[in-house]
């Protein structure tokens, strides 16, 4: 809290894109910010709670250590409602002690989500924090939707990319809100080749079971296309899903800041990062302190706090 007030920052979705975060929230904290309030959707939800749970520090050692090996180790494949499960990721942050109630954590934390059936925007502001990320973070089609007090939820980047909303009604009277989805419209996502025989140059050639199934995906309608009004190849599934999301979420989050402006807005340079690349947390992380830096003088004006803070 500064001079009363209190200050909150709303992380929006973005998948890999998402480690922009931890650099954005790393800056803050060097220009003497210390967020009370965290609203998060989808890979924001992550990131927030593991900040707000004063885990960021060793989060950030773990994301950078990542290759597309670790990712992929911890996948379990499931095709009921979504291609994977998340119960070793889940389990693999329980390990780490960062499972707890959000009603016992010391700043204020909420996720979004999408209920399935009506298609309303969910806040999870109670119960496990770690069921309510998986919630907030159920990518359609890829992961399995989560069931809680008898909806089915999915990503709340589905109605709510940068939970601007969310972070007022805990309390916020400052809002600095991070957009990972900018000019994102008109690109394909960068997956990496299809026919890559082996992960980060280890392997003998053989993949593990969503590799492959990831792999036949992004290639499923790479062949040529045969009538002369477009001259790239046809994209495939992984693609056109990336694309529609960035569509949706942008059109979205244009929609909801008009009505819901932050105060600050930040939006980091990733659009170069595809969804899947979890193993970019140096070029992502960079970026986050990037864009702070830059709107630095800007985030100390409306924070009240002075500009000599800093050097």
């Amino acid at each position: 809290m500064i001079h009363g007030k209190k200050i909150g920052v709303a992380l929006g979705s973005g998948s890999a894109r998402g480690w922009s975060h931890i650099g954005v929230l790393k800056e803050l904290r060097q220009l003497g910010i210390e967020p009370d309030v965290y609203a998060g959707c989808s890979v924001g939800s992550l990131v927030g709670a593991v900040s707000a749970l004063g885990h960021l520090e060793n989060f950030e050692q773990w994301v950078r250590s990542l290759n597309r090996r670790d990712v992929w180790g911890l996948v379990d494949v499931s095709l009921a409602g979504g291609l994977v499960r998340g119960d070793k990721l889940l389990s693999f942050f329980r390990e780490t002690g960062i499972d707890t109630r959000i009603e016992e954590m010391e700043c204020l934390y909420g996720a979004v989500a999408t209920d399935l059936e009506t298609g309303q925007e969910h806040w999870l502001r109670t119960g496990s924090v770690l069921e309510a990320v998986r919630a907030s973070c159920t990518f359609p089609g890829l992961f399995r939707p989560v069931c809680k007090d008898g909806s089915w939820l999915l990503d709340g980047g589905l109605v709510n990319p940068v939970p601007v909303s969310l972070c007022r009604a805990l309390g916020a009277d400052i809002v600095i809100a991070v957009d990972l989805n900018t000019q994102l419209v008109g690109r394909h996502s960068n997956n990496p080749p299809a026919d890559k025989a082996s992960v980060d140059g280890a392997g003998d050639g053989e993949s593990n079971p969503f590799q492959r199934i990831t792999s036949w995906l992004a290639s499923a309608t790479s062949k040529q296309v045969s009538r002369n009004e477009c001259h790239e190849d046809n994209p495939g599934i992984m693609d056109v899903m990336a694309a529609s999301i960035n569509i949706m979420q942008d059109r979205i989050t244009r929609s909801r800041m008009a009505g819901d402006p932050p105060d600050v807005l930040l939006s980091p340079r990733v659009s170069d990062i595809g969804m899947t690349d979890f193993e970019r947390a140096h070029d992502a992380i960079r970026e986050g302190q990037a864009v702070v830096a830059n709107a630095r003088s800007r985030i100390l004006d409306i924070s009240g706090l002075p500009l000599e803070v800093m050097p």
